[in-house]
């Protein structure tokens, strides 16, 4: 029995699906108009990994992530750069799935564009404005969350005790009803992108685009709705508002991972301290990106930092390390350690504790270089397949098979010499050659470490 906490009664509570055997996931996606960050790359490893446990555990499991290609922030990215949305959306998305393919991430089974459900968005509407849920005004159309019983259930506050504004990305209007509510439709401005709607000229409001996406794809009492948790309020609270306000079921399970912090504080581009994923991408193995989510719950913040990623990348490198030395075992025809199976699979079941299952595998790593330094080949072989089964899960692409040819190591050694001597533009002439020959360099305390640029 898989359990997961639930922001919605605040409770570690079973994961309950809608039909035996089958999983239905919608995760909020990127807005494409800059590079991803390091917040990004959170989400999508947590859900990742999340995402390949189920699958491991025998779940038919239908995952879906939106591309948000309609927004105030694309559109501004297209004045500043005199483009028009479609062309930066394009661009943008690009470099994320780029981006994504570095970091080893499992590409969506449904990958929906806001701009491919424009017409059914104006059609929920027309229906909340019959329902009276909703309201036209001068500048767009308005939800009324005062209809809305539980309004506030995923923020655990009242609505007096909510924001001003709703939440839109920008504050709008001054003729609605309630200071929470928050638009569902805006009338475009001069030059800007617009779809016909029956109220006039416009486009969807962030949070309408996404509640009729998953409704859509995975229909009513869909079983887990996942997220950052600066999601949480207002766009998930939004989303299922909506929902309500139809009388239709949404999503039975929310999960929220936790915020990525620098030197303790939120990491945001409003807060000018993100880091850019593609550049932690070129200057770390990417894999220590994923270690490094996996070594922290992901209910927990965690800091991101050239030290915490030398780590991972440090740790990455005992397990290369032993798999290397395993090469000479005979892997296949010996079964995994039933014990240590079961105790990763039993701490994941457990709200996904990736902290306690990484402890496990890093056990593993020592017991199994232990039983090779004692000659106990058969023990050995076990301990190894058993950790090949954990990066499985954990998407931890391993090779039995790579090794640093000797002219690579000759290359970093040289680096590393022309580094000690304080020879700054041949060091950073040989990273250059190195990286021109398919290979990456870290410095750490600990010395360099090469690895393949892309896994």
């Amino acid at each position: 029995m898989i359990s997961l906490y639930d922001t919605a009664t605040r409770s570690v509570k079973p994961l309950k699906l809608k039909e035996d055997g089958k999983i239905s996931i919608y995760v909020c996606g990127p807005t494409v108009y800059d590079a991803p960050h390091i917040g990004h790359g959170r989400f999508v490893l947590v859900y990742d990994v999340f995402r390949r446990f189920l699958i491991w555990k025998g779940l038919e499991v239908n995952f879906v992530s939106n591309i948000t290609d309609i927004d105030d922030k694309i559109i501004h990215r297209a004045e500043q750069e005199g483009s028009d949305i479609f062309t930066i959306a394009k661009h943008w998305e690009e470099v994320w799935w780029e981006t994504m393919d570095r970091l080893n991430i499992m590409r969506p089974d449904v990958t929906p564009h806001a701009t491919e459900y424009v017409d059914q968005m104006v059609k929920m509407i027309e229906e909340l404005i019959v329902k009276e849920s909703a309201y036209v005004t001068s500048d767009g159309v308005y939800l009324n969350v005062e209809g809305i019983e539980t309004y506030g259930l995923l923020a655990n506050q009242d609505l007096d005790d909510l924001l001003e504004g709703g939440g839109d990305r920008e504050v709008v209007g001054t003729e609605k009803k309630h200071p929470a509510d928050f638009a569902l439709w805006k009338f475009s401005k001069e030059g800007e992108p617009s779809w016909p709607s029956p109220w006039g000229e416009g486009r969807p409001g962030w949070h309408t685009e996404c509640v009729v996406m998953s409704l859509d794809i995975l229909g009513e009492g869909f079983d887990l709705h996942t997220g950052g948790l600066d999601l949480k309020f207002p766009h998930h609270e939004n989303e299922r508002a909506q929902a309500l306000a139809l009388g239709k079921e949404f999503a039975n399970h929310w999960m929220h991972n936790g915020f990525v912090e620098s030197g303790g504080q939120k990491m945001g581009k409003s807060l000018g301290n993100t880091k850019n994923l593609i550049e932690v991408c070129d200057s770390y193995d990417p894999r220590a990106y994923r270690l490094l989510i996996l070594q922290t719950h992901y209910r927990s913040p965690t800091e991101v930092t050239d030290s915490t990623l030398e780590n991972s990348v440090t740790a990455l490198d005992r397990i290369d390390s032993l798999l290397r030395r395993s090469k000479d075992l005979d892997l296949d025809s010996c079964d995994t350690d039933e014990q240590i199976i079961s105790e990763f699979s039993k701490v994941l079941e457990n709200d996904f504790d990736t902290v306690t299952a990484t402890d496990i595998l890093f056990s593993t790593v020592r017991d199994a270089n232990s039983a090779i330094d004692a000659g106990h080949a058969e023990t050995a072989a076990t301990l190894c397949k058993s950790l090949m089964i954990m990066c499985e899960v954990f998407g931890i692409k391993i090779s039995l098979d790579e090794q640093i040819p000797e002219d690579i190591q000759e290359l970093s050694a040289q680096r590393q010499v022309a580094r000690d001597s304080k020879d700054f533009e041949l060091a950073d002439q040989l990273r250059d050659q190195l990286t021109q020959l398919g290979w990456q360099i870290n410095d750490s305390d600990s010395g360099p470490s090469v690895w393949k640029q892309k896994f």
